[in-house]
């Protein structure tokens, strides 16, 4: 029996893994996923916005000296006194803002632009406008003193958001970045459950129009079939995973740290000693955060090693349902309704995902987590949050015991199914091969 099965794994493996596909998706992947880890620190650094002249029409005087105090580094203020008209004729402006005499009533401005703006500088200039508008009304109060009191009460908030682990240690952590990679992982799992498992429906319903099926079982019984197509695409996946995981790692080790500016990587280093003060970061903390991720190897190992076991269990659980399916139809086209059993619950998985990842440890995150037609993604989705190792464990263990029922259902539909043409099968059918002995 075994040895039958590993043939049937053999050739399935072997006739997926030789596809310019598979090599080109297996090793271009790395690549993209690096320069995805890479790039908002490179842009961060790199990148310098170009410098606009912004003519002021100010009738109100009440916006114009906001502008000039505040304003991006990219932005040349000239005040104008001329009409709109005549300033948007004067090549010497890129663009041109009006404000009216009555903004402090009605506060409001007008932006004249020749070309495409950005949304950093019509946020500043908005928000100068309105911080303008707010101040002269305060203003008009005739409170004493105002400027000190409102320069005493002002005040910029810092967030560092540490967690505290088991052995008592303090680790930097981000709700973004977790959010985030979960999201992620459980999109690359989203792929694979439908891609894989779709593969192994097609090669079913392939083989069984073409009458190969029947010379096959004469050799091999149909449930050591069914297996043998199953762990063969599904090792596929399992060596293209494993692939990705050695390479990215080996990026994360090597590449990253030179395409990252040396003073960033330091800010990283002094963020992961909890040395580094939010006020001295240069870039953002959320993306020091996400460079110390994608350049640890031990934490790029652990989150793929969730994601084969994840992988597997998934795969073997959905991939049941596909053979069975496949062996009940004849043509893909008939396949389409019936395979709804398996992608709507892949579907419905992904879409909680999104909420999940929202609020991870919610009554709802958990029970989705543990029911096996859901908790492959869901749970995976989870995970980057740090949740109780027991809640993990309790899940994988629900979904490995769920694939050997899945697996048995499908394989009494399977040696039905495969000898039976020209009739698109009910669920009523299906429930009746099942309990055939």
């Amino acid at each position: 029996m075994s040895n039958h099965i590993g043939i049937i794994i053999e050739r399935e493996f072997r006739e997926r893994v030789v596809k310019k596909s598979f090599i080109i998706t297996t090793l271009l992947m790395p690549v993209i996923m690096l320069l995805m880890m890479a790039a908002p620190a490179l842009i961060a650094v790199m990148s310098t916005p170009s410098e606009k002249v912004l003519a002021v029409i100010d009738e109100s005087n009440i916006v114009l000296p906001a502008i000039v105090s505040n304003h991006p580094d990219n932005l040349v203020i000239y005040p104008v006194a001329e009409p709109v008209d005549s300033a948007l004729a004067n090549d010497k402006y890129d663009c041109v803002l009006f404000v009216g005499k009555d903004v402090a009533q009605k506060p409001k401005a007008t932006l004249y632009m020749h070309d495409a703006g950005s949304m950093d500088m019509e946020s500043a200039i908005s928000g100068a406008i309105q911080n303008a508008v707010e101040d002269y009304r305060l203003k008009s109060y005739d409170i004493e003193n105002l400027q000190q009191i409102l320069d005493e009460v002002h005040a910029d908030v810092a967030l560092q958001t540490v967690r505290v682990t088991e052995d008592g240690e303090n680790e930097s952590t981000s709700s973004a970045l977790s959010f985030g990679i979960g999201l992620v992982s459980t999109f690359i799992l989203y792929m694979f459950l439908l891609m894989y498992g779709q593969m192994v429906m097609t090669s079913i319903i392939e083989e069984k129009s073409n009458r190969v099926l029947e010379l096959v079982v004469t050799s091999v019984k149909p449930t050591q079939l069914m297996l043998g197509k199953i762990l063969g695409v599904g090792l596929v996946a399992v060596v293209q995973v494993a692939i990705w995981c050695v390479l990215i790692a080996m990026m994360s080790a090597i590449v990253l740290p030179m395409l990252v500016p040396d003073n960033i990587m330091s800010q990283v280093t002094m963020m992961n000693a909890g040395t580094l003060m939010p006020e001295d970061a240069t870039v953002d903390t959320g993306l020091l955060q996400a460079i110390s991720f994608f350049g640890s190897v031990t934490t790029i190992l652990k989150l793929f090693g969730y994601l084969l076991v994840f992988l597997i269990g998934g795969f073997l659980f959905y991939a049941s349902i596909f053979a069975a399916i496949g062996s009940a139809v004849d043509n893909i086209q008939d396949a389409s309704q019936l395979q709804s059993f398996a992608v709507i619950p892949i579907i419905i998985a992904l879409v909680f995902s999104m909420t999940v990842a929202s609020d991870p440890n919610s009554g709802m995150a958990f029970w989705l987590s543990i029911i096996p037609f859901t908790s492959p993604m869901v749970m995976l989705c989870r995970i980057p949050f740090e949740i109780p190792g027991w809640e993990i464990a309790l899940s994988i263990g629900l979904l490995y015991l769920s694939i050997v029922f899945m697996a048995w259902f499908a394989g009494k539909i399977y040696r039905v199914g495969i000898f039976m043409y020209g009739k698109k099968p009910t669920v009523k059918d299906l429930i009746r091969w099942s309990r055939y002995k």
